[in-house]
């Protein structure tokens, strides 16, 4: 009976995506740059300096789009989409953007605190019961949680969860045993997660982590919809984002490209991922909210556009701009760290909101502004919003552990087309 009652819900739900899409426009509002205070000229800085990237066989293909005050000033590719067919790389094609699924996840959450279904400082306990009365590893002895960690800790990093993918610790180590990260389900997960300690005592440490998946289960208990479900109903829908889903259509795995890594020997690109074997193309029943997604470049832009406004986009209201100010606030406890973008003169200055990394003071080494929010993916997607100069800009590229200053060097090309 919960079969059947999933299975017409998400059927409603592609329903309405399909009649979204027969008025979903090829972009937001084209616009000359001159009219928003940013410079054709300079603007076109940008597309060689990415293709120059490709000639040099550095990586595949790449997708650039800017937004200045809600017009589209600037939407340009290169190179290829399938490094191993040849095929070109379209405006429209499909990237895994592994942890800019984070942002979204944060916004469904987001949505069911506005309808009053949590508080912020209440414990995660109190809804996923598999972490009453977790221990915190201390100097190889289990202790007491000093707190029970909180939804606002679980969102920020400060939960007392990793990864352990990227480190070695004890508790990462124990992350591995029990293969936390390929679960059947967001539930296995979590149960999984709630016989380990944590790996400190909440609000004490930022530590990246699985806080993101452990988010996208709260959304499904709270909602009592799949993770799935609630972002096609209530994200992907309103917000007409038509290329965006955990598992790619079989008729759409044609525009999902090949990904890649440097292989240090031959100092060439390798392909680590084809469309149609990906595991994307294959069923998905593991959500992640911190790292399931593929989407593109368009529609990933009307998300963040959607933000920049204070929640809303061509009508559809996803959440009140008190709430985007309240994310886009620095979260991190007094003398708490991240650990990104901590070099000489620019200590300090990148905090984490609720699903965002923030910019607490202007970067002082490369252009920007206070008050930027942003994150990227593990293909060497990124995005970022600045509300000072009412900009948003996404890069999409598919280029595992990128050794390359992409996207530094991009940030300083959009920046410098600004001209008023």
């Amino acid at each position: 009976m919960i079969m059947k009652v999933y299975l017409s819900r998400l059927v409603a739900a592609f329903l309405l995506l399909i009649a979204a899409q027969a008025t979903f426009s090829a972009d937001l509002d084209l616009a000359k740059p001159e009219s928003v205070g940013m410079s054709s000229e300079r603007l076109a800085r940008i597309k060689p300096f990415m293709q120059q990237y490709v000639d040099d066989n550095k990586l595949a293909g790449i997708v650039t789009v800017i937004a200045r005050k809600g017009k589209i000033v600037h939407f340009e590719k290169v190179g290829k989409l399938n490094l191993e067919s040849g095929e070109d790389i379209q405006k429209d094609s499909l990237f895994r953007i592994y942890s800019m699924t984070k942002p979204i996840v944060s916004v469904a959450a987001m949505i069911l605190f506005e309808e009053g279904k949590f508080r912020l400082d209440e414990p995660v306990e109190n809804y996923l019961p598999a972490f009453r009365n977790a221990k915190v590893l201390v100097d190889g002895v289990e202790v007491a949680q000093s707190h029970p960690f909180t939804i606002r800790e679980l969102m920020s990093h400060q939960a007392g969860l990793t990864y352990g993918v990227f480190g070695d610790t004890t508790i990462d180590r124990q992350y591995r045993a029990a293969n936390v990260l390929g679960k059947r389900d967001l539930a296995e997960m979590v149960d999984a997660l709630g016989e380990i300690p944590l790996m400190n005592q909440p609000g004490t440490r930022w530590v990246y982590s699985v806080s993101a998946d452990v988010l996208g289960r709260l959304v499904e208990v709270l909602s009592g919809q799949p993770l799935d479900e609630f972002f096609l109903t209530r994200l992907f829908v309103p917000l007409k984002m038509k290329d965006s889903f955990f598992e790619v259509p079989m008729n759409k795995v044609q525009r999902l490209g090949t990904n890649h890594r440097l292989d240090q020997e031959t100092n060439s690109l390798t392909v680590v991922d084809r469309p149609k074997t990906s595991a994307y193309a294959r069923k998905v029943t593991f959500f992640s909210g911190g790292g399931g997604l593929v989407s593109t470049a368009e529609d990933y832009i009307r998300f963040t556009q959607m933000l920049l406004n204070g929640g809303e986009l061509d009508g559809a209201r996803i959440l009140s701009p008190k709430t985007i100010e309240l994310m886009t606030m620095n979260q991190l406890t007094p003398g708490i760290t991240t650990g990104f973008g901590e070099r000489p003169g620019v200590l300090s200055t990148f905090g984490f909101g609720l699903g965002f990394g923030i910019a607490t003071a202007a970067p002082l080494s490369q252009l920007g502004s206070k008050g930027e929010y942003t994150w990227g993916g593990a293909a060497g997607t990124i995005f970022w919003n600045d509300p000072q100069e009412d900009l948003t800009a996404v890069l999409m590229v598919q280029m595992m552990m990128n050794p390359y200053p992409l996207r530094g060097q991009f940030k300083n090309l959009v920046y410098q087309a600004i001209v008023e």
